[in-house]
């Protein structure tokens, strides 16, 4: 294995282990979010590791619009484009339940099953307030796709919502 450059390496894996993979390291990403998280809300408490929590992923959604763009080649700044965009990141990926409606010049996201909240609720921790991180997240996602683009929140933590529903997002293409 001496002198391949991991790309190399990686081009021999099959398709089904590659997915395999890009799942396996955007878990881990995740992991080390939630640890980073949970080490700041321990010792500074829940409110300051919110605001650490908001300020990251706010320059995150910047970057990875801009990269998202570049990589899936689009060209276009429509819903469609950003819907494409939006379910390649991270966040989308990391959501085992989700679904999607995308019209012409509108598009509806809903969590239906959250990893991160259910792992709280697992360690004990209760429902994280993740509504404001999780908007600034999506309206510098969407800002830096095309500042045209409207994020309105349908519902999210720590607004009640349906145990089959843990938030909703609107994506509007404002006109001109």
């Amino acid at each position: 294995m001496t002198g391949q450059d991991d790309r190399s390496w990686l081009l021999g894996f099959s398709k089904e282990k590659l997915v395999d993979l890009l799942f396996l390291q955007i878990r881990n990403i995740w992991r080390v979010d939630g640890l980073y998280f949970l080490g700041i809300e321990e010792k500074f408490g829940t409110e300051a590791a919110t605001t650490i929590d908001r300020n990251c992923w706010s320059i995150l959604a910047r970057l990875e619009a801009r990269a998202l763009k570049e990589l899936l080649e689009l060209k276009s700044n429509d819903i469609e484009a950003f819907v494409t965009a939006l379910r390649a990141t991270s966040w989308a990926l990391y959501q085992e339940g989700k679904e999607w409606e995308v019209k012409a010049g509108k598009a509806i996201l809903r969590i239906t099953s959250c990893r991160t909240q259910k792992a709280r609720i697992r360690k004990g921790l209760g429902e994280f307030p993740c509504k404001q991180v999780r908007w600034t997240y999506l309206k510098e996602f969407a800002k830096e796709f095309n500042p045209e683009i409207e994020v309105n929140c349908i519902v999210c933590p720590p607004d009640k919502h349906d145990e089959n529903l843990w938030c909703e997002w609107e994506f509007v293409l404002k006109s001109k």
